[in-house]
């Protein structure tokens, strides 16, 4: 409080001073005879009564409230209808007070030069910070991308900001409009196009991308060009954080993979979501995984009678089942650690929690690893499925929703051909009971356990070498989040039978993917870390499907949600094939196994009833 005094007091005095010029300066602009000025008390009561009406007015208007380092043109404002009103006051004042009034144009002057005065004061902390900022030599060189709201906001809080990391030195953006005018005193030095010659020019460190309303596929192309340098990449955080005022230079993160899909996240309305899971007993299987953690989380928010989540692995289910009760204390959860392959266990929860919506995410997924384990495979996704829905069917469950994969497209690999089996078996299993049986594929999920991109980054974090497979290897990338987002939103859509297949936009190659993740971590592919081309391995193709050619793809009512019609398939030969690879199980031949599977898929179609 002491502290807000002094320097109350300290603003008042030196207000008081800048006024006390002001109109000696209007007096010397009018007459130029300051020397000879009538010195009297009227007169001295003449100037004291405006510097009074001043000081009160600008306390009035809170102007001395406002912090200097954060002066703007609200501030401004403030003191411009101030000073103008205590000049109005002082002119009729001084039109009483005086045997000779001044001229109307005397006080128009000093009222000028008076708000000159007290808005260079106000400004002077903000000039002198900016002076101190450009000319050191020891702070990194930022260029800002974006010279709208968001980047303004950014270049005036790295000017202010106490950290000496970051110096801004000017802004780049496409509009020809704003080329070569200045923003808090930094030029925008060209455009997109500009970027590279820039950063030599003026020795660039680093570049924040200030466009947080801008497209993924604009932020992608953006990236692109200053992957061609060598400088750091940050990126302004969501517009939320814009609209609420909550940027500053330390809320500025480094650009993620997920900027580098582009595309922009297929996030929408949730209100058909919460019809479908409030007040339901959700169940979910493989709760501890990535995609089961996902669902589990975002299932929670829409207030589920009870929550029980399904797994094996005890330590990824208490985990979540932690994080759950943290952020949704009034969900009722239950875990259970049990193992889809066990029917009596699997027949056992339903019985017990009867659930009117299964989600069922629980898979054995490393494709390498699963070609040389084709029986666990086999037990876990095809028979471990089947048991999954036999207990749905038996027990009255409402709505099933199968978690399945691009692999299970054309499956050359024993994931793959487990998966496809099991779509097969869900749509055999749609035609039977009252139970909606529905599928949902889509391809691969960033920073899922297993997935290339954490193991990129470790390989990146011990100084390379990235190994990728071929460098013709494309894949299709979405967000944990989205795809689960997506699914729940398929639950909701499905009326039994469909194959909903998730709009994953472009595929991706690998080895770029690779490359990008090199930039973000600030260095060269091949100068600083290099990239080992290994060979594809067992079970793995060059590309994946999204679609069987004789799946016709139909639009449904979500705009990122294709509807796949599904293939035709003799169903009483699929339930012999099923047979015979459960007797092969019996044998563990591993050569048998994936021939049986073969034999699944290559069903002749002959139309048949289900038995």
């Amino acid at each position: 409080m002491m502290k807000y005094r002094i320097k109350l007091m300290f603003l008042v005095i030196a207000d008081s001073a800048l006024l006390a010029l002001s109109l000696l300066c209007s007096i010397y602009l009018t007459d130029g005879r300051i020397h000879q000025m009538d010195w009297s008390w009227i007169n001295l009561m003449s100037g004291i009564i405006f510097i009074a009406f001043s000081n009160i007015i600008l306390a009035a208007n809170k102007s001395y409230k406002a912090l200097r380092r954060y002066t703007g043109i609200r501030e401004m404002v403030k003191v411009f209808q101030s000073i103008l009103l205590s000049s109005i006051l002082y002119a009729v004042v001084d039109q009483f007070l005086m045997v000779n009034p001044r001229p109307i144009r005397e006080y128009l002057i000093q009222g000028a030069i008076a708000v000159l005065f007290l808005c260079s004061l106000r400004a002077e902390s903000i000039v002198v910070k900016y002076k101190y900022k450009t000319q050191s030599k020891f702070n990194r060189k930022a260029l800002i991308i974006g010279a709208g709201d968001a980047g303004t906001i950014v270049s005036k809080q790295l000017i202010l900001s106490d950290r000496e990391e970051l110096n801004p030195i000017g802004f780049i953006d496409d509009d020809p409009r704003k080329l070569y005018f200045e923003i808090n005193g930094l030029p925008v030095l060209g455009n997109r196009t500009n970027i590279s010659q820039i950063v030599a020019e003026y020795g660039i460190t680093d570049i924040i991308v200030a466009i947080p309303s801008a497209s993924k596929n604009t932020i992608k192309e953006i990236v692109e060009i200053i992957k061609t340098t060598s400088v750091n990449i940050r990126i302004l955080p969501r517009i939320y954080d814009v609209i609420l005022g909550r940027i500053s230079a330390d809320e500025i993160r480094d650009i993620d993979v997920k900027d580098l899909l582009g595309r922009d996240l297929a996030i929408s309305s949730t209100a058909d979501m919460e019809h479908f899971l409030k007040d339901k007993i959700i169940l979910i299987t493989g709760a501890g995984g990535s995609i089961g953690g996902e669902l589990v989380y975002q299932t929670a928010q829409f207030n589920p009678r009870r929550l029980i989540m399904f797994g094996h692995g005890e330590n990824s289910i208490h985990q979540i089942e932690m994080t759950v009760r943290e952020h949704f204390p009034h969900v009722a959860v239950e875990s259970v650690i049990a193992d889809i392959q066990n029917l009596d266990d699997v027949e056992q929860v339903f019985q017990r929690y009867q659930p009117h919506v299964v989600f069922h995410a629980a898979a054995h997924k490393h494709v390498p690893l699963m070609e040389h384990n084709p029986g666990s495979a086999i037990k876990n996704n095809v028979f471990g499925t089947i048991n999954m829905a036999e207990s749905a069917i038996k027990f009255g469950v409402d709505r099933f929703v199968y978690i399945s994969t691009d692999k299970a497209v054309h499956p050359i690999n024993v994931m793959g051909l487990t998966k496809r089996a099991a779509e097969m078996m869900i749509q055999y299993f749609s035609l039977k009971g009252a139970t909606k049986f529905s599928i949902v594929r889509f391809g691969n999920v960033l920073e899922s356990r297993g997935s290339v991109i954490p193991i990129f980054k470790k390989q990146i974090a011990k100084g390379g070498p990235i190994t990728v497979t071929h460098p013709d290897m494309i894949r299709y990338f979405m967000t944990i989040p989205e795809a689960v987002h997506l699914v729940l939103q398929a639950g909701a859509l499905s009326r039994g039978g469909e194959v909903f297949v998730l709009d994953m936009g472009e595929p991706v190659k690998i080895s770029d993917l690779a490359k990008s993740l090199i930039h973000l971590a600030g260095y060269k592919p091949e100068r600083d870390i290099k990239i080992v081309y290994t060979g594809i391995r067992p079970g793995e193709k060059l590309a994946e499907s999204l679609f069987y050619e004789e799946e016709r793809s139909m639009p449904s009512s979500h705009p990122h949600i294709f509807i796949a019609t599904p293939k035709p398939i003799g169903w009483e030969r699929l339930l012999l094939d099923v047979k015979r690879l459960e007797l092969a199980m019996i044998q563990q031949d591993p050569s048998q196994l994936k021939q049986c599977l073969e034999t699944i898929i290559l069903n002749d179609s002959t139309l048949s009833s289900p038995p």
